[in-house]
This record gives C-alpha cells, structure tokens and sequence, in this order.
C-alpha cells in the first residue's frame, strides 16, 4: 500500500516537474532579444556608443564601431548617444541576431537612422562587415580617426 502511494506522489511531482520546466521554457524563449520584429519605446538607458535600452532590453545598434569605455572617445561616444537619445521614443528594426545579451537592430529617431547621425558626429564609424557599407558615405575626417575593430573588416 505504502508502494502505490509512492509512486503516485512521485508520478505527480515528475509531472508538476515537467510542467514547471516548460512552463518556465517558453518564458525564456518569449523574452529572447535576438528575434527579429520592431521594438518601440523611450530609450531608459545608454549602456556605451553602440548600445541603447528600451525597458530592460538591450539593443546593439546596427553597422557602426563606436570605441569602447575604456578606449580614447569612448565615453565621449557613450555621452553624445545618451544626449541624443536618453528618454527619447525610438524605434529599431531587430534583424533577429544577438551580439552577447544584446538584440540587433537599426534604431531610428523621428524617423531619422541614429546611426547615420552618431557616424556623421564624428561618435563611431561605419562597420562595413555589418553594415554592407551602407554607412560609408557618413564617415567623417572625425569618425575615421575613431580605431575600427577587427570584427568589423568584410572577410
């Protein structure tokens, strides 16, 4: 008796089991950053000159090198982006890839490519492996003097 009790607890606990496990699978699945679509919103955060927040959601901006914290014009970078857009509505265009916790998309502030703008302010580069060179023509004598990251040279 004390077998068949059991084992119909422990079946219950492998199902409740199973059941949280997906549960909490789709919940992880729903809140990847990486899908493709259109994320819209003030920006709550500017993380570095390539990398803005709506909500919680980080968003690698699209096809520019922008100099990291630590190296020179790096937080001229960050801080030129955060006046640009801190507590602006903007829009991106995931293309549903990630880099590291970060979604990836063209971002736009009314209705203007704030990556054209960042690169013309002399803030980040055109990336062209990522870019396509699209962004080329806005590189100034002041982005070209920015270092372009090796990941960014076509292969």
């Amino acid at each position: 008796m004390r077998a068949v009790r059991y084992f119909s607890v422990m079946k219950k606990v492998v199902v409740y089991s199973a059941l949280v496990g997906t549960v909490v699978l789709a919940a992880l699945a729903a809140n990847q950053d990486g899908r493709k679509g259109t994320l819209a919103g003030p920006v709550t955060h500017v993380r570095d000159g390539n990398t803005i927040q709506i909500d919680d959601r980080p968003i690698r901006i699209n096809g520019i090198a922008a100099p990291e914290l630590g190296e020179p014009f790096g937080y001229d970078s960050r801080d030129y982006l955060r006046r640009l857009v801190l507590g602006k509505a903007v829009t991106c265009n995931l293309i549903g890839q990630r880099s590291y916790d970060r979604a990836i998309g063209t971002c736009y502030l009314d209705g203007d490519d704030i990556a054209v703008t960042i690169i013309s302010a002399g803030f980040a580069r055109d990336c062209a492996r990522h870019s396509g060179g699209r962004y080329e023509d806005f590189d100034t004598s002041a982005s070209l003097r920015l270092p372009l990251p090796d990941y960014c040279t076509p292969r």
